[in-house]
């Protein structure tokens, strides 16, 4: 753990108090397993009802973000806000910040929401990042892929999760298509790289500015959805340094108070660029909720609330294997065949908040070595559909 920039005195929020979530999926219900476990009450606020997080916090508000009368309601009952969903309006941050600390902040969130703004923060600090080019028109849209070249990928600059909203661009006459397709919206236009692998930091930075940064994660998605995780990655450990430095630098730049995944493209020729950043915990980070001193949900926690942060350090080698809906498709799953995997820890999660009305949920494994871990949840995985 290392110490930053501090934010000044802040009073520490104790078990006993209560704590907002904005958002209401599956990360909210295991940020909020970690805040009951430790003693917190937690309220979350979505427009769902019997969501995942509404399901184990002590109160499920059910109101749209824009009736931004609730959310002041809301703020008025809890001591701190954070938030497990990063498309909330920045108007409805703004409107619990009058009433209550919101960590991280509304300047957090409305940086890594929308791809534009993100890629220019990033490139403003020298940060490195896939060649890319900014568009808000059509015309620009055919001046950037100009400039980036082909092969590129054109990206919504909101509201993309996924893979939504992302278009290939494999010739220059692709364009017009793609403007249309997109809905004439913004967009981001960047080079296609040569993968040689995907990986990801998850961070906690707390109040007095002490970071806690996890073991580099590798990531391997499968139509862009995560697929499999394992940890520690499988890359020179220089690659894993600066992977870290990287995040460390980020969560100074914006003085951010909470946990942060920063995801990155390692390159066929090593080079390691920032692809994105998600200002809540992250899916490649539910493995720490078994394989970690301290999981990401409990760190987030004890990083708003002003507590020291935990250790980050893995306890054995770990691979996660995400569940998703199209395991329900040939109706339940066979869970007793994947439960005889006695060292395979089952997570059901319920609907998604990216993909409402779809069961989710994850499976961990720790063992001797990565590719042991690996195989048993993959094998674990194969059961359910016995």
């Amino acid at each position: 753990m290392t110490r930053g920039r501090g934010l000044g005195t802040a009073r520490v929020i104790g078990p006993g108090a209560t704590l907002g979530v904005l958002g209401s999926g599956q990360l909210g219900r295991m940020f909020t397993i970690a805040a009951r476990r430790m003693g917190y009450r937690v309220h979350t606020f979505s427009p769902d009802e019997d969501t995942p997080t509404g399901q184990v916090a002590d109160l499920e508000v059910t109101a749209s973000y824009e009736d931004l009368d609730a959310l002041r309601a809301f703020a008025r009952h809890v001591d701190v806000v954070t938030f497990e969903f990063e498309n909330v309006p920045i108007e409805a941050i703004d409107a619990v910040e009058e009433l209550a600390p919101v960590r991280p902040s509304g300047v957090a969130l409305h940086t890594a929401q929308q791809r534009a703004r993100e890629k220019m923060f990033l490139a403003d600090r020298g940060f490195p990042t896939a060649p890319f080019a900014r568009a808000a028109t059509l015309d620009e849209l055919w001046d950037a892929v100009a400039t980036v070249g082909t092969p590129a990928i054109v990206k919504t600059a909101a509201f993309g999760y996924d893979g939504k909203g992302q278009h290939s661009v494999t010739t220059p006459a692709d364009v017009d298509h793609i403007w249309t397709a997109m809905g004439h919206q913004e967009a981001v236009v960047e080079q296609r790289i040569s993968l040689q692998t995907e990986l990801s930091v998850v961070a906690a930075r707390g109040i007095d500015g002490e970071t806690a940064l996890y073991p580099l994660f590798e990531n391997r998605h499968r139509h862009h959805i995560l697929d499999l995780t394992t940890s520690p990655a499988a890359v020179p450990r220089e690659i894993s340094t600066r992977a870290q430095e990287i995040t460390r630098a980020i969560l100074e730049e914006l003085q951010y108070i909470g946990v942060l995944c920063v995801e990155f493209f390692l390159s066929t020729d090593g080079e390691l660029l920032v692809n994105e950043l998600a200002p809540r915990p992250h899916n490649s980070g539910h493995l720490t909720f078994d394989a970690s001193a301290t999981s990401q949900f409990e760190q987030q926690v004890r990083s708003i609330c002003g507590l020291p942060l935990g250790s980050t350090d893995l306890l054995r080698p770990a691979a996660m294997a995400n569940l998703l809906g199209d395991l329900w498709v040939g109706g339940e799953p066979n869970w007793a065949a994947a439960c005889r995997f006695n060292d395979v820890k089952l997570h059901l999660y319920g609907k998604g908040q990216a993909r409402p009305g779809r069961k989710m949920g994850h499976l961990t494994c720790m063992a001797a070595t990565i590719h042991v871990a690996q195989d048993r949840v993959i094998a674990a995985r194969d059961a359910l559909l016995i």
